[in-house]
């Protein structure tokens, strides 16, 4: 089999730079569903929901990062910006403070009217908080 294709990727949120690296394949999640990047793809603008973002520098080996709401975007030359709010190792994440997070956010959802803003946001906050979970607990892929 020959060598894939590697391209450059960045991944950012509001913090800074959280990867920037050469890899052969993106995995991810968009607002219509799942997708694989590979080098020489065609040009696009993803919306991106929470999930498991892995990036592949070889066919098995990966960096896995916890993924919030963003876009992925893949340029003319193959180059890939991931622009996301907020993104991390699962190592790093702590899921006292992630299972804190569902509760309030459960609690907001309770809160607010149906329809209304702060139900909105309430809603995409219990999304990255259970996708976050998912991703600590081992079980992203099912």
């Amino acid at each position: 089999m020959p060598p894939s294709t590697k391209f450059p990727v960045e991944v950012l949120t509001p913090e800074g730079e959280v990867f920037s690296e050469e890899v052969v394949q993106i995995s991810t999640r968009t607002a219509i569903g799942s997708i694989g990047i590979l080098a020489n793809h065609q040009p696009m603008l993803a919306m991106l929901d929470p999930t498991e973002l892995r990036l592949y520098s070889s066919e098995s080996d990966f960096v896995t990062l916890a993924q919030g709401e963003g876009y992925l975007q893949v340029q003319r030359d193959s180059r890939v910006l991931i622009l996301v709010d907020e993104a991390g190792k699962p190592e790093d994440l702590d899921a006292s403070e992630w299972e804190d997070k569902l509760k309030r956010a459960e609690e907001e959802m309770s809160d607010a009217d149906e329809g209304s803003h702060q139900r909105h946001v309430a809603e995409r906050d219990k999304r990255r908080a259970e996708a976050f979970l998912k991703i600590l607990k081992g079980d992203a892929g099912s």
